[in-house]
């Protein structure tokens, strides 16, 4: 069975998501304050062979001129989708309504990790994610992440 046939059957809804993505990202401390903003374009895609079942390519751009590039691969482990970057550790997962969870753990920020949840519009067309932060065992911020398609794969 190919890569995309597997998580097909294991996470259908992670399927839903392929494609280009513009958005917007917003991260807001405990108390609501925002504390960073920027802008993002996503890649997603579904490899049929090869060591991921999922590679995710970013683009972030700031406001005064700052840029990061991170790409990074998962791999279907029964049901879960699992990462393993210099960044972050963890697992993906959905949940009966096709909205897709994420469990990482952050290894460039000690004692940080949060919990993500991804859902997709009925169209396909755009999308929300909102992270639940979590440092030293106590929420520390969230992030709200707003994206539209602008292109299918």
């Amino acid at each position: 069975m190919s890569n995309r046939a597997a998580l097909a059957t294991a996470m259908p809804a992670m399927l839903l998501h392929e494609g280009w993505w513009n958005g917007w990202y917003r991260h807001f401390d405990a108390d609501g304050t925002l504390v960073d903003a920027h802008r993002v374009r996503t890649h997603c895609e579904f490899p049929d062979a090869g060591p991921w079942h999922y590679v995710q390519h970013n683009w972030l751009s700031w406001d005064d001129g700052r840029t990061a590039l991170y790409e990074f691969g998962g791999s279907l482990e029964g049901e879960r989708l699992v990462w393993a970057t210099e960044r972050f550790s963890g697992y993906g997962w959905q949940t009966g309504e096709e909205t897709l969870m994420l469990k990482l753990d952050r290894l460039d920020v000690p004692g940080a990790w949060y919990i993500e949840m991804i859902n997709i519009a009925p169209d396909a067309q755009c999308r929300a994610r909102t992270w639940q932060w979590f440092r030293d065992g106590r929420p520390w911020k969230r992030t709200l992440c707003d994206e539209e398609r602008i292109a299918a794969p």
